[in-house]
């Protein structure tokens, strides 16, 4: 079946997660995230429903599905105001390359928590001074004797006080050429030498953000996921989920947004008519909706290229998906707010802090110009200026 239309498995998942996230709600994520919190109920809940594993091998708990399942849950929980920000980093990115590349070891170890949700994994690309471009990571690992040793910084890393363990992206020297070659490793959160500082963000969430220090981390062999030599090809199989994650994410927030200005426009009465018969009013919802439509359908498309297996495919798509769902997003939620005007900046409402949290989707985990480079150069065939 094309993946552009939804097959009956897929849309009962989205009526099961739709159900749950109308459970909890924004009220419920936003009271978490005031009393400084975590949504562990919710947590709990989806992993119970193998929403959290859905994405993972069913030999170790998951339910044997692809991205595209999972992008569902983190939609329709958007959808619901209440996403879980973890579910990226956790089974996204981390659950799929120990999945796809990891031991034997390292998946019995990691993945069944995971899937069930017992277990979290932060994932530690970003870095002070490389920002956007990863070839400057600058957290390097050296052999000694059967160890590894890690020493570096990273800056924006999601979730590390609730999470296991970090995956930290480092880069090693390659024996032969001498050149800095990445790799993946397994940090356990209480690991002598790795530290966190909480960045104090303008933006409330139930997730902190933080800095990490890496002082001569020492880790046994059996914290390398997968091959040495296959780095870049590991790191890239983490990273295409994490952009269709995020256009999910974006996606469900922008959706919340127009549903709460399309009750209000239908109620809200000034004149003789309800607000939403005015063309200004209708027309701009109606063209968020379109907007947020249209980046559904490349999400799906990337997460089915992705679940094919074909990387190349996918990573063009997953930009372009995450691309248009933060642009999407944004705009949903500036009309939203825009169409109840005093009322969109209150605190009754909830819809102020998404104008926030919006910027998020067009900044992170790559921002809209990389996007627009990626696509110029590698779509397009234009040069290079950097």
């Amino acid at each position: 079946m094309s993946h552009t239309i939804e097959s009956e498995e897929h849309a009962a998942l989205r009526t099961a997660v739709a159900a749950l996230g109308r459970r909890y709600g924004r009220d419920y994520l936003a009271r978490v995230a005031r009393e400084g919190g975590h949504p562990d109920e919710l947590w709990a809940d989806a992993a119970k429903l193998g929403y959290l594993g859905v994405n993972l091998p069913e030999e170790y708990g998951g339910g044997g599905g692809g991205i595209a399942e999972l992008s569902i849950v983190l939609e329709e929980l958007g959808a619901a105001g209440c996403p879980l920000l973890m579910m990226v980093v956790s089974p996204a990115i981390c659950g799929t390359v120990i999945s796809r590349f990891g031991t034997d070891a390292q998946k019995q170890e990691w993945l069944p928590g995971l899937a069930d949700g017992t277990r979290t994994m932060a994932f530690g690309i970003t870095e002070p001074d490389a920002g956007s471009n990863s070839h400057r990571i600058t957290t390097t690992a050296r052999r000694d004797g059967d160890d590894w040793i890690l020493t570096g910084r990273k800056v924006f890393i999601s979730g590390v006080d609730i999470a296991d363990a970090t995956l930290i992206v480092g880069r090693t020297e390659d024996a032969r050429t001498g050149r800095l070659k990445p790799c993946l490793f397994i940090v356990p959160r209480d690991a002598p030498g790795f530290s966190r500082t909480v960045i104090d963000m303008e933006l409330q969430a139930a997730e902190k953000q933080f800095e990490l220090t890496l002082d001569d981390v020492r880790l046994p062999s059996s914290a390398l996921v997968g091959d040495e030599d296959a780095g870049l090809l590991q790191l890239f199989a983490g990273l295409n989920p994490e952009r269709i994650m995020t256009a999910a994410f974006a996606i469900g927030m922008g959706r919340y947004a127009l549903a709460k200005a399309v009750d209000y426009a239908k109620t809200r009465q000034v004149w003789k008519d309800p607000i939403g018969a005015h063309q200004a009013v209708a027309h701009p919802l109606a063209a968020a909706h379109i907007e947020l439509e249209l980046a559904r359908l490349m999400m799906q498309k990337a997460a089915a290229l992705y679940d094919a297996g074909d990387d190349m495919g996918a990573g063009e798509a997953a930009n372009m998906a995450k691309y248009a769902a933060g642009e999407a997003c944004v705009r949903a939620v500036d009309q939203a707010v825009h169409t109840l005007g005093g009322n969109g900046l209150t605190r009754e409402y909830g819809l102020a802090s998404l104008i926030t949290a919006a910027r998020v989707s067009r900044i992170a985990p790559v921002s809209r110009e990389m996007i627009l480079n990626f696509v110029s150069h590698q779509t397009l065939g234009l040069p290079k200026s950097y």
